[in-house]
């Protein structure tokens, strides 16, 4: 019997339900991740480092289980003000969960990086387990030795080889989470996929899409700040300011006679329909604010918690 059918049927007898949250470096593969147990795209994925900013949350129901997976930015050592407040958003996600799990790229062996990330799981007083990515990458034999080595950095409660990519180990990965977590309820409606606002995908997918088409220094450079969101029944506006920190970017940004912003739109405003259902009209423009990166109020506006909380009270 294998190890997936011996946890269902263990898991029939009740309800499990919680939060896990998976940490890694930049570029260890948990957007990928979590997209492909969620079934759906929540996060964003590049083959850029630090793509993620903000944590978020892939929602997961089965028969007998309800998982809320937080996606969390790749740890680091910050050295910018927005890199101050995507290392907050992984502590945050550290407080009332369940479950760690460190995601590591079995492709590259054990860096500086997983190291760092495995000092941050430390804090947490619970399960931690350890999934070694990519292995679609990586020969058997050379898993086992890593696999030792991970061991002895930490005692995990599990390790995983996985392949988000494939989709390899993936359901297994999702099983195990499940038979760890507690006995309890859904949070969130079984409709559910994410806890974050359209308008804040929106914004996501716009960055996505800059990221992928644009090289040097441009895509850490960029803010998207989605300035209006409006629905209807058939078709949805959206106007939104993508913000560099110098003219030059804002030259490669845009393109020989607005060409590369017009690829970028093309491709954001497509997938958007897909996702959203509806016709969607998407207006861009780009601005330069120098080294936004160091401005708070900069920084603090691309939080949509944050945000929503402003919203709310008014200011």
């Amino acid at each position: 019997m294998d190890d997936v059918l011996w946890w269902t049927i263990v898991m029939k007898e009740s309800f499990r339900s919680g939060f896990v949250a998976v940490l890694g470096r930049p570029n260890a593969g948990k957007s990928t991740f979590v997209n492909r147990l969620v079934g759906q795209k929540v996060a964003i994925v590049t083959s850029r480092p630090q793509t993620t900013r903000n944590r978020i949350l892939g929602i997961i129901n089965r028969p007998h289980a309800h998982v809320v997976l937080i996606d969390t930015p790749g740890i680091h050592r910050a050295s910018t003000v927005l890199g101050r407040q995507m290392m907050a958003e992984v502590a945050q996600a550290l407080e009332g969960i369940d479950l760690v799990a460190v995601m590591m790229d079995a492709s590259g062996g054990l860096t500086a990086g997983d190291r760092l990330t495995v000092e941050h799981a430390k804090h947490f007083r619970g399960p931690v387990f350890l999934l070694l990515n990519k292995i679609d990458r990586v020969s058997k034999p050379a898993l086992l030795p890593l696999m030792e080595a991970c061991s002895k950095e930490f005692s995990f409660a599990e390790i995983i080889p996985v392949s988000a990519l494939t989709g390899d180990g993936v359901e297994l990965a999702l099983v195990q989470f499940m038979a760890h977590l507690p006995e309890g309820e859904p949070y969130f409606p079984k409709d559910q996929i994410t806890d974050q606002p359209e308008r804040f995908l929106a914004g996501e997918i716009i960055r996505e899409k800059v990221m992928t088409n644009t090289r040097q220094e441009v895509p850490h450079a960029v803010a998207v700040r989605v300035e209006a969101f409006e629905e209807s029944e058939k078709l949805i506006r959206i106007r939104a300011s993508i913000s560099v920190e110098r003219e030059g970017q804002k030259g490669i940004l845009i393109g020989r006679g607005g060409e590369r912003l017009k690829v970028i739109g093309t491709a954001a405003r497509r997938e958007l329909e897909e996702i959203l259902g509806v016709k969607t009209f998407l207006e861009l423009r780009v601005k330069v604010e120098r080294d936004w990166r160091q401005d708070p109020r900069i920084v603090q506006q691309l939080d949509w918690r944050r945000e929503l909380e402003r919203l709310g009270s008014g200011e």
